[in-house]
């Protein structure tokens, strides 16, 4: 038994480095009513983040494609030392009763991982939470805020953070993602 909870804390660590992981079961934030993944689809910068160990570069953005009715294609790109990284996944609608409840996967062997839109207004601003429970001991958990423009206005960012804070998330950690200087880059 012992031996077995040593294993799984070896495994699962190094996947937690950069993130902070939250005692308790991930929480269940209330996610956009209504939400049309057509309108959606297109590209997003990074505005602001959670850390995580899978983005740290800079010029951050995800260009999304609708491929069905409830599937997509993502396509996400990072500017890295120097170097533009760029990485495909897919998208699922998970829960059809909450279209907003939404799954990607960047490999075709790991399942989907969440990615709930908690707000957007489809022309300016998007929010977007995804957590995953550790044997319901603790979560790991993910936020972005996206914008359809490489900033967004303060006020509009302050707005975003309260309503994750409004839905028991953690928000303190969360860092601006560098944007300037990238059409050069691009």
């Amino acid at each position: 038994m012992k031996s077995s909870f040593v294993m799984v804390l070896a495994f699962i660590l190094p996947i937690i480095r950069a993130q902070v992981p939250h005692w308790g079961p991930c929480p269940e934030p209330s996610v956009q009513l209504a939400f049309n993944l057509k309108q959606f689809m297109g590209r997003w910068f990074e505005i602001s983040k959670l850390p995580a160990q899978f983005e740290k570069g800079r010029c951050i953005e995800d260009n999304f494609t609708l491929t069905t009715e409830n599937s997509f294609r993502v396509s996400s790109s990072e500017v890295l030392k120097g170097e533009i990284r760029k990485i495909d996944g897919t998208g699922v609608v998970q829960d059809p009763k909450h279209p907003a409840k939404l799954g990607i996967s960047y490999s075709y062997v790991l399942p989907y991982s969440p990615y709930w839109i908690l707000s957007t207004d489809y022309v300016n601003y998007a929010l977007v939470y995804s957590c995953t429970d550790i044997l319901r001991l603790f979560h790991v958990d993910f936020a972005w805020i996206l914008g359809r423009t490489r900033t967004l206005p303060e006020a509009t960012v302050w707005k975003a953070k309260e309503t994750f804070v409004n839905n028991n998330i953690d928000v303190s950690r969360m860092t601006a993602t560098k944007q300037q200087g990238c059409d050069k880059t691009l």
